[in-house]
């Protein structure tokens, strides 16, 4: 199986040439809409569409939890339906998440601001100052939305096997260029292990968002995936009903079978008091 991730600076094409890619390569092309229904089914929608690819407020992030859950369960989200293999993935930081993965190609889809502007003009039916906003605000949040999720510039070539200026190049031969690109033998398709590990990375994800729902996340608090269906939990905990509460709040994740509870019962012997 094979990944592409397709990012895009708006008015660059980059959303009609994933869609075509796709078409092409007979992959699942997963844009807002497809994720959104994947993340419905697993009961996050809500939680995904508050974070549509920006960067909570600042206050929120200092001061609640809710953006780091939220950002838990859409990586949950698509390293759950990455698993079915053979997908395109647009935007959504794909290629942060997916990067360690050789069956994985990224690409970053660019263009001159006088080009884009054009576009967006003709796209939205709207004055060039109006295009102009449109571009500055959408660039503005898409580098704070990747800085808070991956602690990254989304502009930063060393992410991308690809990079296309659509400035003199029609979508057909950007789709073309990428289509022809993807079956390079370089790109080795995905066995076994890395669905095994996709597996683990999005239950990883669930438990972590479960945890800080519930606000018994700690520094002594840690959880480990083991399987494709067990968790070990480990660290410190205040009493027994705490540590009991946390292992029942992880059994209600879909999928959990085993639970190695590991948690120790701090006593004030083991403060040296």
């Amino acid at each position: 199986m094979y990944f592409i991730t397709i990012s895009e600076m708006i008015g660059t094409n980059g959303e009609k040439i994933a869609r075509k890619v796709a078409e092409e390569l007979k992959y699942t092309f997963f844009g807002e809409e497809a994720l959104f229904e994947a993340a419905s089914e697993m009961g996050f929608l809500s939680d995904i569409k508050k974070l549509d690819e920006k960067a909570p407020a600042l206050l929120e992030r200092f001061f609640s939890e809710k953006p780091k859950i939220y950002l838990d369960r859409l990586q949950s989200v698509i390293y759950e339906v990455a698993k079915k293999g053979n997908a395109i993935f647009f935007g959504r930081g794909g290629q942060f998440l997916l990067q360690s993965f050789g069956c994985a190609f990224h690409i970053l889809v660019t263009g001159s601001m006088e080009k884009r502007i054009q576009r967006v003009m003709e796209e939205k039916q709207v004055g060039k100052e109006v295009a102009e906003k449109i571009i500055s605000r959408s660039d503005h949040d898409k580098r704070a939305f990747i800085r808070f999720a991956y602690d990254e510039d989304w502009l930063n070539c060393r992410l991308y096997d690809l990079l296309l200026n659509t400035d003199k190049l029609s979508i057909d031969s950007a789709v073309k260029m990428i289509v022809d690109a993807a079956k390079s033998d370089g790109i080795k398709s995905c066995g076994t292990e890395s669905v095994q590990l996709l597996g683990k990375l999005s239950l990883n994800r669930k438990v972590e968002s479960i945890l800080l729902e519930a606000g018994v996340m700690s520094p002594h608090l840690f959880s480990t995936v083991e399987g494709p269906d067990s968790v070990r939990l480990y660290g410190i905990v205040n009493s027994p009903e705490e540590k009991e509460g946390i292992e029942k709040l992880v059994k209600k994740i879909k999928g959990v079978k085993n639970i190695k509870n590991e948690l120790v019962v701090f006593t004030r012997s083991m403060s040296g008091a």
